[in-house]
């Protein structure tokens, strides 16, 4: 029971200085923010150009919808890789498999690489993945 009398007083304490932390970041909207801010620019300008390929622009015949699902199976079925790099962006195309996004490491990118271009039926890999830099 007096185990249980201060955990009580310990999670009371907790919140309390929970609250009196935020009441202070909310007294002072001028206090620097601690994470960095993102500035996607060059990204988006990039990303708006008609001649950069987007996953709409995965063709819609059969050979080209299988190869980009076998290309997504190898991908996500390493799992050595983060979530970030299962999730990134592909458009398969007459052989030429285009991946595009971010992955964590310049490692990572070269390791999406090497892993689409060992699936049958991928002729060229345009690995434009982006290093996150924060």
């Amino acid at each position: 029971m007096r185990n249980m009398r201060m955990l009580g007083i310990a999670v009371l304490t907790s919140a309390s200085a929970l609250v009196s932390l935020s009441a202070i970041a909310l007294d002072n909207p001028a206090a620097p923010v601690t994470s960095a801010s993102a500035d996607n620019t060059k990204i988006n300008e990039r990303d708006k150009s008609s001649e950069t390929i987007k996953p709409t622009d995965q063709p819609n015949n059969s050979v080209d919808i299988k190869l980009a699902a076998a290309v997504r199976s190898a991908i996500v079925n390493d799992k050595a890789l983060s979530t970030t790099a299962h999730n990134v962006k592909l458009v398969a195309a007459n052989g030429v498999v285009t991946l595009r996004g971010p992955v964590n490491s310049q490692g990572e990118k070269e390791k999406v690489g090497q892993c689409v271009a060992r699936v049958a039926g991928v002729s060229k890999v345009d690995n434009e993945l982006d290093v996150k830099t924060n």
